[in-house]
């Protein structure tokens, strides 16, 4: 379950973010300054925090330059300061995404989610530069696929897409994900574009594996590999 720490002192707006989150799935906690949040932290391990950079006892700037000495949690910061150089600051001390007040709660749960994908992406790539799958073997290395040493000829962002879902067997990658990764653009309105080149992947794998259903949809979800 995603932990997320709200830091905000006005209530008000704590808990619409809140039931904006809950209703993603989110677990939440509120805390109503940098020092209450620090109490927090001793206690639970979170997987993100939203940050409001005006608060008294400890403001969200000191609160994030203290954070950052001994961790790397990603850090969305909301703040009423509409100048650039707020931004900047905010942005130079530590905080990885910026969005000011007053906002919309469905921009701010897609922030969030897009910065949990980096965040996971950053913590889980390690480079395997061999994976093997069934009969289906991927060599990063020198970007071929091959059944009992057969060469597949794919394209690289057909490989690309092969190499992300087998490096991850069992995880369910949905199109705008697989987009962003793959493509290193935004991914929305891409389901398209994906489903074309998982087609096209399919049937060439399906060509040298009769019968063998390589990479799965998940209905309404994405796509995935099983071992």
């Amino acid at each position: 379950m995603v932990k997320i720490l709200i830091v905000d002192d006005d209530q008000q707006i704590a808990k619409l973010i809140e039931v904006y989150l809950k209703n993603e799935g989110f677990t939440t906690e509120i805390a109503s300054d940098g020092i209450e949040a620090f109490q927090f932290l001793k206690q639970i391990n979170f997987d993100l925090i939203i940050l409001d950079i005006m608060m008294p006892n400890m403001d969200g700037l000191v609160f994030c330059q203290t954070l950052r000495k001994n961790s790397q949690i990603p850090i969305l910061m909301v703040s009423a300061k509409v100048g650039d150089m707020d931004k900047i600051t905010g942005l130079m001390i530590g905080g990885d995404d910026y969005l000011i007040k007053p906002f919309n709660p469905l921009e701010l749960t897609a922030r969030v989610k897009a910065l949990l994908r980096r965040a996971n992406y950053k913590l889980d790539e390690k480079d395997d530069d061999f994976i093997r799958v069934g009969l289906l073997e991927i060599d990063k290395q020198s970007h071929t696929v091959s059944v009992e040493g057969n060469a597949i000829k794919v394209t690289a962002r057909e490989f690309e897409i092969l190499y992300l879902l087998a490096k991850h067997c069992g995880r369910v990658f949905g199109s705008e994900e697989i987009f962003e990764r793959v493509w290193n653009e935004p991914g929305e309105g891409s389901n398209t574009t994906v489903m074309v080149h998982i087609s096209n992947l399919r049937d060439k794998l399906e060509a040298v594996i009769p019968g063998g259903k390589i990479i799965q949809t998940v209905w309404g979800v994405g796509y995935k590999i099983e071992k």
